[in-house]
This record gives structure tokens, sequence and C-alpha cells, in this order.
């Protein structure tokens, strides 16, 4: 059977547009001015919200990558988990789905297709998302993602640009998929560690809507193609704050992340996003190594909460009720201030 890596030029979220690139795009495009849409692109949340009535809002979401694994099944998987986790950073609950999917017909055969959208429709299932159909093309990489429509309570909500000076960071997934699936794709990861991270990408972050639920948490943001530290910025300059981590605090997927970044399985992602972040954040006296990890490209990455202190002891019971996992307080929000963010070592 085919290795789908081999088809691909750049893997999962690391396909993404430099942040930096993207916010030149974004900057003059007209932004639409509506007393119902709740979240629109100029905070950089990971989806749109759109009331419909007092008690509900929509919350729509878009999003494919090329294979990140050789499985064709883990692949639509992973996709389809990446996908439907920005309804849940938005506090909602997915409704809908739709497939999108290009494929080169020449070098995918229908039976690879179908598994790959199997496994993105049991996933889609698991999350009780129904998928309604979708779309197909020939492309000169396979891509697949869905675009998916969710409902959220407003006063639910979560959003990149709540979080206030105090509130302590924490992240419900560790970091180093990136260079994971770099490794996988040069035949240098393990296959413990190639099955750990699979199964951490393809587990689903509905304890975002949870959490939203509960009332105890405000702000969130999924860690996907940016890494760590490139949507904490975002978070930053939507609620006009600046943020401290701690680099120590951050957990990765296993010691053998390191020993893979020394074998330079970095994904071109996460060396843009290092480059944008070296222009924005104090790095102190971080090493090269936790420098990668927390700009690392993830692919269905975990929830980053900014937590109320008051709140933080509620939350994280709640999230270990969930089966988070991990609760790692990463680091804290501060008054805004420059540099944007301060990565402090001990």
């Amino acid at each position: 059977m085919i290795k789908l890596t081999s088809l691909s030029s750049c893997a999962g979220c690391a396909a993404k547009l430099p942040q930096e690139a993207l916010r030149e795009v974004l900057r003059d495009l007209p932004q639409f001015k509506n007393r119902n849409l709740l979240v629109g692109s100029s905070t950089a949340d990971d989806a749109g919200v759109f009331r419909i009535d007092r008690d509900r809002a929509l919350v729509q979401t878009v999003d494919f990558f090329t294979p990140i694994v050789d499985d064709p099944f883990s692949y639509g998987q992973i996709a389809a988990t990446n996908a439907i986790s920005d309804v849940y950073a938005m506090g909602g609950r997915p409704l809908t789905a739709l497939n999108l999917l290009g494929i080169p017909a020449d070098k995918v055969s229908p039976k690879i297709v179908q598994q790959i959208l199997r496994g993105g429709i049991e996933k889609a299932h698991e999350a009780k998302c129904v998928v309604l159909g979708g779309h197909t093309i020939r492309t000169p990489e396979p891509l697949y993602g869905m675009a998916v429509t969710g409902i959220v309570s407003p006063k639910n909500m979560l959003t990149n640009a709540k979080a206030r000076a105090g509130d302590l960071l924490v992240l419900t997934k560790p970091l180093g998929t990136g260079i994971v699936t770099t490794g996988i794709k040069r035949g240098l990861t393990s296959a413990a560690l190639a099955k750990k991270a699979i199964a951490l990408m393809s587990r689903l972050n509905s304890l975002g809507a949870t959490v939203a639920e509960s009332g105890l948490v405000r702000t969130a943001v999924d860690i996907t193609g940016f890494g760590l530290l490139g949507h904490l910025a975002s978070m930053c300059r939507a609620s006009e704050v600046s943020a401290e981590i701690s680099p120590s605090a951050v957990p990765a997927i296993s010691r053998e992340i390191f020993a893979l970044i020394e074998k330079d399985c970095i994904p071109g992602g996460s060396r843009q996003n290092l480059e944008t972040a070296n222009k924005n954040i104090d790095w102190d006296k971080t090493p090269p190594a936790r420098r990668f990890l927390l700009t690392d490209a993830q692919t269905s990455g975990g929830l980053l909460l900014a937590i109320p202190p008051k709140n933080l002891a509620l939350v994280l019971r709640l999230l270990s009720q969930q089966k988070a996992l991990c609760r790692a307080i990463v680091g804290k929000i501060v008054r805004q201030r420059q540099p944007l963010i301060r990565v402090i070592s001990p």
C-alpha cells in the first residue's frame, strides 16, 4: 500500500500559511458588521460565531490538510478530530459536518479513499456530529478535512478575546506532534511514539464544551499549526494582554521528542513559527530544544485555557473528570507590555 505521507510536501497543520503572512492577507479585507456576528475573523479565533436567538448561536469552521500519517483510517480520524476541535474550542458542541476531499486519483485507490472517509465519519459519530455529505476534487496531493457547524450558548461562549491579567494558563494535551510526524515521514520515530501521537491527535477536545458550560472559563484557544506560542500570541492580541510561560512546565509527548529534535526532525511550519516568535518573545535562557517544542506546529493539539485563579481548582477537577490528557499549568496572563510573551526559565 502506498505511503500517504510520501505524497505530501508538508503534512498536517504545519501546512498552514505562516501566521504573519496570514495576518497580512486578512488585514485589508472588508469586515462584516452585523449585530448577530459574535465572533468574526478579527480576533483570530478558532471559529466564527453567529447568533440565532437569545440562547443559541451557530459555530462554524473549516479545516483540512495533507496526510500526516500513512494509515488512511488514522489520517481520516485525525483530520476530522482537528476540524471538530474548533467548535469545542469555542465552547460549542458539533451538529453537522461536510467532508472536503482532494485526491490524486492516479496514485490513491478508491479503497484508500473509502478508508480515509470512514475514519472521519467514525470520529464524527463519536462526537455526535452528523456527516451530511461533502465534495471531492482531483488534486496533486491528498487533502482531507471537514466543514463543521456547531451550536453554543452566547453566554457560555469561549473566545480568544476575554483573557484577563492574573488568569492562569492550563494546557490539556502535551506538545510535539509536528516533530513526531516529521520523524514518521523520515522513518526515525519509534513505533511506540507514533502510536501514542496518533492516539493523542485522534482524541476529541469535547472537554472544551464541558468547561464552557460550567461557566468557570471564558477564554480558550485550540493549539494547532501556529504552535503554543503562536496561538497564545493571538489570544494576547485579541485580549490586549501579555503572557508569561514557564518552559519547564510545558509537557512533551515523550522524552523521545528531544532526541528527534537533535536529529533535525522539525517541520517547516515549526521553523516558520520560531522565526515569527523571535520577533514577539523574550526567550530568557530557554535552550533551543525547548524553543522548538514551544513553537512546534501541532495537529489536533489540545486546548489552552485562561482560567481565573478563583476557578482553578474547580476547573482542574472538571478536567480530571473529563480525563484530559494533561492539566499542566504552563504560565499566566499579565498586563499588556513588550515583548508580548516572556518565556521565563528557572
